[in-house]
């Protein structure tokens, strides 16, 4: 492609690149260089110095959680110190891709939808024992809620009706500024901003859910009543194995929580299967679960081995073959299930955010409160139901006629 293309170099840069460093870079001879999350704070000079023929060393990967205090009271003051991806640089150091007369605000659109994802945080604290994300991402850092705020203008000025926000863990939002009900407290001013429509939450821990945040997201306007939960599994002696807490009883009690408050909710969840020690009677303990949850989405995932992790070196690991059966087993029945609950919303009234029109074929795609981006099914509706223009970005009110999957089915509401 740099051969016949505009394409003047190639370079690596991401989580892959941060957690293999030199490895990917042996791997991808074709890549003029791999760039770890330290380069991030001076991108611009080394994306030039590769362009003037330099070939950088790609980085030799560590643990960023030491980079840190452990205590996350004491971070504040020296998170500038570490290169935190999606977090503020020195002014000097941003490109200006704001306004002119407001703040720098450190990112671009590459695209025209009417919803963006919001980084609140980055890194995570906890020590589940089949991930790797906190080893290359590094400790819970919170962006400051001005940061938050500021972009969301940004973005909101760009078309933007909905913010997604996005961390490895919602719920620990705010505990290194002092302050876990910072996320409450900022919520109603991001669903107040003009142009910002609706403000939808991801990645909620179950075991720092509070009271105060379920009431908070219920009551909030444009506060969308979705609730993205990582369960995980429902098995308790499993759980602890996985370093995690909880068990199908406090599950189904805290989804009674949340749908006590608001009963429309939207919940989803991922769940793994074939956990090294992963009995029958733990798969039948996460299969009774999603039966009783009654759950909107259930993503099921494999379990495969994560360089460095605990569980890379438990035994009692799973052959691929029941790994693969125990995914398809629960699969099938996890969409069953879902496409149940998607069928319990026919009759129902639900606000469409329009994505997509397509003219010749007179479909309009969107999405309802409850659907999350790309990953929870979408809302169809007629072109010909709409007396007057639409255009994406819209939010209309309509009514569920029917249901395919997790996908909804309906037609415009008139009084």
């Amino acid at each position: 492609m740099k051969e016949t293309g505009r394409t003047q170099a190639v370079v690596a840069v991401g989580c892959l690149a941060e957690r293999y460093g030199k490895t990917l870079a042996d791997q991808l001879p074709e890549a003029d260089a791999v760039l770890g999350f330290d380069s991030y704070a001076d991108m611009s000079n080394n994306l030039q110095r590769i362009l003037d023929g330099e070939k950088p060393q790609a980085h030799v990967p560590r643990d960023r959680r030491t980079l840190l205090p452990i205590a996350p009271a004491a971070r504040a003051g020296k998170a500038n110190t570490v290169s935190l991806p999606g977090h503020s640089q020195p002014a000097a150091e941003l490109a200006d891709v704001a306004p002119a007369s407001g703040p720098p605000v450190m990112r671009a659109r590459l695209d025209g939808r009417p919803w963006a994802p919001l980084k609140i945080a980055s890194g995570c604290d906890r020590r589940c024992s089949f991930c790797a994300i906190p080893m290359f991402r590094g400790s819970f850092v919170s962006r400051r809620p001005h940061e938050i705020i500021t972009e969301a203008a940004w973005l909101a000025e760009r078309g933007v009706k909905e913010v997604f926000l996005v961390s490895e863990n919602t719920t620990s939002y705010g505990k290194d500024l002092g302050d876990l009900r910072l996320l409450e407290q900022m919520l109603p001013d991001l669903s107040a901003l003009e142009g910002i429509e609706r403000v939808r939450v991801s990645y909620l821990q179950p075991a720092e859910i509070r009271p105060d945040l379920l009431d908070a997201m219920a009551s909030i306007p444009g506060v969308l009543p979705y609730y993205d939960i990582s369960f995980q599994h429902a098995s308790g002696p499993l759980l602890r194995k996985m370093r995690r807490f909880g068990d199908r009883e406090s599950f189904l009690s805290l989804i009674e929580q949340v749908r006590s408050r608001v009963p429309e909710a939207g919940i989803r969840t991922n769940i793994i299967v074939g956990f090294p020690g992963e009995t029958e009677a733990d798969f039948a303990e996460v299969k009774l679960f999603i039966e009783q949850a009654r759950l909107d989405v259930v993503g099921v995932f494999g379990y495969s081995d994560e360089d460095g992790t605990e569980a890379e070196g438990y035994g009692e690991k799973h052959d691929a073959d029941t790994i693969a059966s125990r995914v398809a087993e629960l699969t099938s029945l996890a969409e069953e299930l879902n496409a149940q609950r998607a069928a319990e919303r026919i009759g129902t009234t639900i606000s469409v955010l329009i994505e997509e029109i397509d003219e010749e074929s007179g479909e309009i795609v969107g999405r309802a409160e409850q659907q999350g981006p790309d990953v929870d099914g979408v809302t169809l509706l007629d072109l010909q139901d709409f007396a007057e223009p639409v255009s994406v970005g819209d939010i209309v009110s309509a009514t569920v006629t029917d249901s395919e999957g997790v996908d909804l089915i309906a037609s415009l509401k008139t009084d």
